[in-house]
């Protein structure tokens, strides 16, 4: 590539972050407007869509969940579908099914597919843990392959594509659990707690009064796929790629040749894949877009390590008998993890930036 195709690939670059620096805040201000407080879930899941990853959401009911994803859905002008998911719940009720119609031109029968509900932007499988190993399955591949089989026949779905899984921490009798294995396939667990005192003052007096309040548009799905774009041309320094290993590496307590430390051997049962690696880098490049900014900083993995990591690390029962959670681990971990700083580019084989 010549010096004026990267002037001009990096001049197109730049004003993409300007675009998306200012259509986040935007966003934010469309949403405040049904949504009081939760600016920490809110980037958390804009960071999600623009890294094309999916999220987990946890938190009790009468958070405001399904409404908030369903007025993001309408402020980036995507198609929003709902999934209650029961224990009769089948496969073919998500991803869709074949049925016998007559074709009224030559008079004879044929398999038509109709899709389900799976076949729309953004997806809130509401309560995923409530229906059987089998019916999660059938919306983890879809998920993955971005695609539905049905007959033979491959159905691609819509972009952007984004699922989104609530679960209740309460009430866990007649529920099936993802496995971690599963569990892996969502970039992030989004924690959703409850509001301040301030928070819940506005909270009734807005739901309390008769009054409809209507998001506007602030992106389309073309440019929101532009964005996506954007932010996989963003440049990682060699040093914030390993800071980012560092953190997960630690955690593999089952790894003798490693550094763990000992609060890690101690609370830990099991450590994090080289997918958190991935989803901590592409975390970290969304929201150093989302701020304006085309470089990565130590400070942007940080921001992301919790929602990346809370659903990869197993804690053991002695951290349960302490009283230790996952973010309590992530949190220590950050403390004592240091970002080495220019020493990685002393190896010609490690200089330069890494793009992805």
């Amino acid at each position: 590539m010549s010096k004026k195709d990267d002037k001009k690939a990096a001049g197109a670059s730049k004003a993409g972050v300007e675009k998306l620096n200012k259509a986040y805040k935007r966003i934010c201000d469309e949403l405040g407007k049904v949504i009081v407080g939760q600016e920490r879930v809110i980037e958390e899941l804009m960071i999600c869509i623009f890294s094309r990853g999916h999220c987990i959401l946890e938190g009790v009911p009468g958070l405001a969940k399904t409404l908030m994803i369903s007025s993001l859905a309408k402020t980036l002008d995507l198609n929003f579908s709902r999934i209650q998911f029961t224990p009769d719940l089948m496969p073919a009720d998500i991803t869709g099914t074949e049925v016998i119609q007559e074709n009224k031109s030559t008079g004879e029968r044929e398999l038509k597919f109709i899709k389900g509900p799976i076949f729309a932007n953004v997806i809130l499988a509401d309560e995923i843990n409530r229906t059987p190993p089998k019916t999660q399955a059938a919306l983890l591949e879809a998920m993955q392959e971005r695609q539905v089989t049905a007959g033979g026949a491959r159905h691609p779905l819509d972009e952007p594509f984004f699922v989104l899984a609530t679960q209740n921490p309460i009430e866990q009798e007649g529920t099936y659990p993802l496995p971690e294995a599963q569990q892996d396939r969502f970039m992030f667990k989004i924690y959703v707690g409850y509001p301040t005192r301030e928070e819940e003052f506005s909270i009734v007096n807005m739901t309390t009064q008769d009054t409809k309040v209507e998001v506007e548009q602030m992106l389309t799905a073309e440019e929101i796929i532009e964005l996506q774009q954007v932010v996989r041309k963003v440049e990682v320094a060699p040093h914030i790629v390993n800071f980012a290993i560092d953190i997960v590496r630690k955690t593999r307590v089952k790894e003798r040749d490693e550094e763990i430390p000992d609060f890690i051997r101690k609370w830990v049962s099991w450590g994090a894949g080289p997918r958190s690696c991935q989803y901590l880098v592409l975390g970290a490049k969304a929201r150093a877009v989302l701020n304006g900014r085309f470089h990565v900083s130590v400070d942007d993995i940080k921001a992301v390590a919790k929602p990346v990591l809370r659903h990869r690390i197993l804690c053991n029962f002695s951290a349960e008998a302490e009283g230790i959670t996952v973010d309590d681990v992530v949190e220590r971990l950050l403390k004592e993890t240091p970002a080495k700083d220019g020493e990685l580019g002393k190896d010609p084989k490690m200089a330069g930036t890494f793009k992805s």
